[in-house]
């Protein structure tokens, strides 16, 4: 879980280089701008891109401080199809909950902590996969395995 808090500290500057072109691109002039949802849907790209291309070559940066390798049931390096198949059901870890409480316009904070514990829930259950793996690994076929520290 260490490695996904420091995924998401290096997400930070992909969404700001993201929003910044976006933002550009488009001439958005203000911060409320009726384009939100297109943004939205330019960072689920934009990440996936990010995504795709570095599971493909083994690891992220922040994987890399880790240890940390994403390799295919085999053992062997993946491709960026399944890649590109582990981000989209990865989504999985965030997308059930918000879309439960899309209707009910709760507060900020209401919905981090019901998001919160979904995440919480679900990292539980990668418990009861016989090899203790997420399971968005196991369904896109993919695993995580030790990576040998790199010869400086």
């Amino acid at each position: 879980m260490a490695c996904w808090v420091y995924e998401g500290i290096l997400l930070f500057g992909v969404v700001f280089v993201a929003g910044w072109l976006f933002s550009t691109i488009g001439q958005v002039r203000s911060g409320i701008d009726e384009r939100r949802p297109l943004l939205q849907a330019f960072c689920f790209v934009v990440f996936g891109v990010y995504f795709a291309y570095f599971w493909s070559r083994g690891q992220t940066l922040a994987m890399r401080t880790w240890n940390i390798r994403v390799v295919d049931a085999r053992g062997l390096p993946i491709t960026q199809g399944r890649a590109l198949l582990r981000y989209v059901l990865a989504w999985i870890w965030f997308v059930p909950p918000l879309a439960v409480l899309a209707p009910f316009h709760l507060r900020p904070a209401e919905v981090a902590v019901l998001v919160a514990g979904w995440v919480a829930v679900w990292a539980v259950l990668s418990r009861f996969h016989p090899q203790r793996q997420f399971w968005h690994d196991a369904w896109a076929g993919t695993r995580l395995v030790d990576a040998p520290r790199s010869k400086p």
